[in-house]
């Protein structure tokens, strides 16, 4: 029921935030013309949408055996990823956690994160180009599809898991209702690309490409995919390493969904 709770408080605050933005960054003349636009775009996006479904839906399923699964298949990367950057993680906490900060990252975490995700598909069905959602969509796709080959091949282990001594579990310690909605979506053995990175910088690269049309909305999300992707670290989640990994997948995300594969003739 706690969950439940959660879960309908961040969809909320979520939603309001949606709200807010749309009219600010899309325009009130694009706003209007939505629900004629989400037609027009489902269809012309329809087959990538679809797809992403079902990734989600497989995702799912994976993530309810994917931790046995993974420890039959998978290669425990937690030492070597230690091995390379040793104490990073906790000499970051010790430089930088304050009570305001630790509001600040637990808030972008999980709130911040969840915003940059949906916002964009509201911006990019405003568009009369279907382009920038087409690439939107089959992007999440391939963060999701790569995610879960790498959350099954590669064990690993958060820093707050490997060094409790050193590293807080800021967020959970802090906010320990939030326990109860990642442990829904996530395992504590799926660190290795960083998903929240991933995204966030595919979030970033994408609005790039639309800054000339949005561009304020360019400067919001490259500022959340910034803080989005510290706060993994701050919060004692991810390793350094799960970050560098995410950025690059979230690079590669936005590449291959700009193939020509995915553009109509």
């Amino acid at each position: 029921m706690i969950a439940v709770n959660v879960i309908a408080r961040v969809m909320l605050v979520v939603f309001a935030a949606v709200a807010v933005a749309t009219p600010v960054f899309v325009g009130w003349e694009r706003v209007r013309r939505l629900p004629r636009s989400v037609v027009r775009r489902g269809r012309a996006v329809g087959p990538q949408l679809v797809a992403l479904v079902v990734l989600l839906l497989v995702n799912s399923v994976v993530r309810d055996f994917g931790p046995e699964l993974s420890w039959i298949l998978g290669w425990n990367v937690t030492g070597v990823i230690h091995a390379i950057e040793g104490t990073f993680v906790a000499q970051l906490q010790s430089t930088l956690a304050t009570p305001a900060l630790t509001l600040y990252f637990s808030l972008v975490y999980v709130y911040g994160y969840a915003f940059l995700l949906v916002f964009p598909l509201i911006a990019y069905v405003s568009l009369d180009d279907p382009g920038p959602l087409r690439r939107t969509v089959v992007a999440y796709g391939v963060n999701y599809g790569v995610g879960v080959v790498c959350y099954l091949l590669f064990l690993a282990y958060g820093p707050r898991n490997l060094m409790p001594e050193l590293v807080d579990s800021l967020l959970y310690v802090n906010y320990p209702q939030y326990q109860l909605l990642t442990t829904e979506v996530n395992s504590n053995t799926n660190v290795f690309p960083s998903l929240h990175t991933s995204l966030s910088v595919t979030v970033c690269l994408l609005a790039a490409r639309t800054r000339d049309v949005y561009r304020a909305w360019w400067y919001v999300a490259t500022a959340l995919a910034g803080s989005v992707a510290v706060s993994t670290m701050y919060l004692g989640i991810h390793w350094g390493v799960d970050v560098v990994a995410g950025t690059a997948l979230g690079a590669l995300s936005v590449y291959l969904a700009g193939h020509p594969v995915f553009e109509p003739e």
